[in-house]
């Protein structure tokens, strides 16, 4: 539509220059009067305006007939009775557009154009009579009141004398601008017709049919804003083959940039400010038409209703608040694109990107280097040779202000995707009203820059609460009165926010259809390469992305889950009991066993192991065993996962993944809280019976027993031989000295051990004279320590001698069963620490079995809805799943894979758009 009219009204101009010049020739030739000069100068300028109004009235007149919609596609969803009733009064209602007061009008028109051609043969060839019998037999109505006009206006009274040259042309040009305003009206009248019929078709399409609801297929512009989201995440940087069409709108700051995209979008989404910046970061806003005026953010299914003020304001709140997100390192501007779809009756189809305004000054508040940055980012989506540039200019400020308009003009210099937009034109023309520069501007000769078309649009009133319908109808008013309109200034195709964005759809799906095939021969090229490389570098293996790892992984993590509650009963208890052995070990000797042995009656010794064992059980006992619970659930859960590392050609690609999920479970797995108070339960009854109830069972109590003193011993040894150093073997096979702390280690258990043997019983610690004799001692041999020295390393000699003690109780109390069970207490004294052992391995075992009954039954399934929801947490974590799953195989994969939904969805695209064609 843009070329066409230019070159309409570039034509017009030629034929009016050349009839000019005729007319010279033609009054120089055969001196024609002086009155016929008037005359013909009348018809010129009622022929340049009548011809002008009279095409760009038939362009818009054709252009909204070319865009009545086909209705063939309802026959699927009518009766035929009804169908045809529906597409009759369509079709009348279509063709009331076709009036008999358009037809006068350009009938009209065609006279007046074959009139003056007639006019121009007759100047040729004939004299001034000739001429007058020209127009006498052309239309003798138009001579008589012309030649009447004149010659009553030379020889008549003043009073009486008819409208001079200029008042007479005046008054034509007011009744052709009416008329244009007339047609204007009728048109906008249809349209909304139109656009009211556009919206129950559209709705027809989503009701039932058959019972089943209809699959409303993607429109060519959603499709189309699909690629472009696509083509952004994978070139992000827009440097390398993303270069389908976009119309990039660019404008100083509080130029008006976002107000005329909120005009084209027939809402106010965007945030507002009072000169600060409010755009941040880029906001690709797909228009399509819709049933309903509604609008969604890319990674939403919430639908705003642009129809509601609240919904709106929640709209420019969301924009807002993602803007805010999206600018991370103090920085003022970011590059992560907002990615929002408007749908509604009648809007125009194509993709806009709204970019930060263009400053000159930074500002406090403001990072260091925005305004490169923003200039950075404008030039980078400016650079795409098929990116259509909306600039846009303030009308109400100087030009030489400007910034936007030089770095335009370097991006296209022969302004052959350039569309200029002339904001606050009501402000130009009121406060600065000089019509020869806004002439220049909106020609083209005032900037060095270039451009397809030159536009003036108005997109408020200084009111940021107005509505779009109070903004559009102010500015159809405001052109309808305008004094640069009425003097030819300004072109009816170049006024109005509704003109522009007729203009750059058409511009913008021109580009697409003539870049499309080439875009898409390009990706072609690239899946080729990039196949090509995998065939040779990873022959045997499929090409998992990232997200399709991700999944394979997910199922290898939640069948190993399910396999947990498939481990026998008796490996769960086995390791449950060995966990909460290790667990319990140090507090059975050390509070509770060790304390009791130094009593001096069965009875203290009885009671004192009764008051621990009750005071464990009611406070410590429970919480230890359900840690030990969940210790042994990701033990095995862990073994699971990591079973297959050890084969000979395991893939270590998930193994990352897999161990970060098993250590966010393990973090935020928490046994249930009931589960402590059975327990508790439990283990008391268990502490309380002091009755062993056969041999065999008692002979597994000092095996118990034994076992735990053996482990300890080992324990203490192990400690005792660290103190004194090494031995004469490792010393001098292994090259090891002595430490000066083992140096006196060493001599200090010596001098322990040497007075350990002169006790009568095992005392747990040392009386203030047997602490200064060793001392002595000591120091006697050069070494000098304190008592804390000698007190922490008789802790160790004590417990040494405990144990092998305790190991020998053992070994008498074997057999000892018999005199047990028929009450000789006092034939073994000691062999009570059996009975306690007995109730110390009984309570352990009816622990470990009530913990696995919980693993089993209740824990493995919350483990897995844990697991569950971590997964999901992933699944929807980018960054960290690019963190777990990398590598050149990945990257391979993830960049092959992209390339293949660029292509595909280029062909999809490429095939509707044929189909529309067709």
């Amino acid at each position: 539509m843009i070329y066409s009219k230019f070159l309409v009204k570039n034509q017009t101009k030629r034929l009016l220059m050349s009839k000019q010049v005729a007319h010279r020739q033609a009054v120089r030739s055969f001196g024609v009067l002086p009155i016929l000069g008037r005359i013909l100068k009348l018809r010129y300028l009622f022929l340049g305006s009548a011809v002008g109004g009279g095409v760009a009235i038939h362009n818009k007149y054709e252009n909204f007939r070319s865009n009545l919609p086909d209705l063939s596609w309802m026959k699927e969803f009518l009766p035929e009775d009804k169908y045809d009733q529906f597409y009759s009064k369509m079709r009348e209602t279509y063709n009331t557009i076709n009036s008999p007061q358009i037809g006068i009008i350009m009938n009209r028109f065609s006279e007046i154009r074959n009139m003056a051609n007639n006019y121009l043969e007759n100047l040729k060839s004939n004299t001034e009579e000739g001429l007058n019998s020209a127009l006498a037999d052309e239309s003798g109505n138009l001579r008589d009141s012309v030649k009447n006009s004149f010659l009553s206006q030379s020889n008549g009274p003043a009073s009486t004398r008819p409208m001079n040259d200029k008042e007479r042309i005046a008054r034509l040009q007011e009744e052709l601008m009416s008329i244009q305003l007339k047609y204007q009206k009728e048109l906008e009248k249809y349209e909304k017709e139109n656009k009211e019929i556009k919206k129950q078709l559209l709705l027809q399409k989503e009701k039932l049919r058959g019972g089943k609801i209809r699959k409303i297929k993607k429109s060519l512009i959603d499709m189309y804003s699909e690629v472009l989201d696509e083509l952004s995440e994978y070139d992000s940087a827009y440097n390398i083959q993303d270069h389908l069409p976009r119309v990039v709108v660019i404008g100083d700051q509080s130029a008006g940039k976002t107000s005329v995209l909120e005009m084209i979008a027939q809402a106010r989404i965007f945030p507002r400010g009072a000169g600060e910046m409010m755009t941040k970061s880029p906001v690709k806003v797909t228009l399509s038409e819709g049933p309903y005026h509604v609008a969604q953010f890319k990674d939403s299914k919430r639908e705003f209703d642009l129809t509601k003020e609240s919904e709106l304001v929640a709209l420019r709140n969301e924009i807002e608040l993602r803007m805010k997100n999206s600018v991370k390192n103090n920085q003022t501007i970011s590059n992560e694109v907002i990615s929002l779809s408007v749908k509604g009756p009648g809007l125009q189809r194509m993709v806009l990107v709204d970019l930060p305004g263009i400053i000159s000054t930074e500002t406090q508040g403001m990072a260091q280097y925005t305004k490169d940055s923003i200039q950075r980012l404008a030039s980078a989506y400016m650079s795409n040779p098929n990116a259509i540039i909306l600039c846009i200019q303030d009308g109400s400020i100087d030009a030489e202000r400007s910034n936007v308009t030089d770095l335009v003009s370097k991006m296209d210099p022969n302004g052959k995707r350039t569309i200029f937009v002339m904001t606050k034109f009501d402000l130009a023309e009121n406060n600065q009203f000089n019509p020869d520069r806004i002439k220049k501007i909106l020609e083209g000769k005032l900037f060095p820059m270039k451009a397809l078309g030159y536009f003036a649009v108005i997109t408020g009133r200084g009111n940021v609460n107005d509505s779009i319908e109070s903004i559009r109808d102010y500015e159809e008013e405001f052109f309808s009165k305008s004094r640069l309109f009425r003097e030819g200034i300004l072109l009816p195709n170049q006024m109005t926010t509704r003109n522009l964005s007729m203009a750059v759809s058409e511009c913008f799906w021109k580009m697409v259809k003539e870049s499309i095939e080439q875009q898409t021969d390009t990706y072609k090229a690239t899946r080729f390469n990039l196949e090509t490389e995998w065939k040779n570098t990873f022959p045997r293996l499929r090409e998992l992305d990232r997200d399709e790892l991700f999944e394979k992984a997910r199922g290898e993590i939640l069948d190993e889950v399910i396999n947990l509650a498939q481990i026998k009963a008796k490996e769960w208890e086995d390791l449950l009991n060995k966990l909460l052995l290790e667990q319990s070990s140090n507090y059975i000797f050390k509070s509770i066993y060790m304390p009791a042995a130094q009593s001096d009656s069965l009875g203290s010794f009885n009671t004192n192991v009764d008051i621990k064992l009750r005071h464990w059980a009611e406070k410590q006992l429970p919480q230890k065993c359900v840690e030990v619970g969940t210790l042994a659930l990701m033990q095995e859960f862990e073994k699971l996962i990591n079973k297959d590392q050890v084969k000979k050609n395991h893939d270590n690609l998930l193994d990352g993944l897999k161990e970060a999920i098993r250590g966010a479970a393990s973090q935020c797995h928490k046994w249930d809280t009931k589960a402590m108070d059975s327990l508790r339960v439990i283990q008391s009854n268990a502490l309380e019976d002091r009755s062993v109830p056969d041999k065999q069972a008692w002979e597994s109590a000092i095996v118990f027993m034994e076992g735990m003193i053996k482990e300890k011993l080992k324990e203490i040894q192990d400690q005792i031989k660290e103190f004194k150093g090494p031995s004469l073997k490792e010393r001098w096979l292994q090259w090891k000295n002595f430490t000066p702390e083992q140096i006196f280690r060493s001599a200090t258990i010596n001098e322990l051990e040497k007075l350990q043997k002169s006790f009568d019983r095992l005392k747990q610690n040392l009386d203030r004279d047997e602490l200064t004799a060793v001392k002595k001692n000591l120091q006697a041999q050069k070494i000098d320590v304190d008592e804390e020295f000698i007190n922490e390393t008789w802790s160790y000699v004590y417990k040494q001698n405990f144990m092998l003690k305790k190991l020998s109780v053992c070994a008498d109390c074997r057999n000892f069963f018999f005199y047990y069970q028929k009450g000789f207490t006092e034939q073994g004294v000691e062999c009570q620490d059996v009975i306690l052992f007995w109730r110390l391995k009984k309570m352990l075992n009816i622990t470990a079995n009530a913990l696995r009954q919980q693993i089993v039954n209740i824990e493995v399934r919350r483990l897995e809805r844990e697991i569950k929801e971590i997964l999901d947490d992933y699944a929807h974590d980018k960054h960290l799943k690019k963190q777990l799953l990398t590598g050149k195989r990945v990257e391979l994969a993830e960049e092959l894979k992209r390339v293949r939904q660029i292509q595909e969805k280029l062909e999809e695209f490429i095939q509707a758009l044929n189909n529309e064609k067709n």
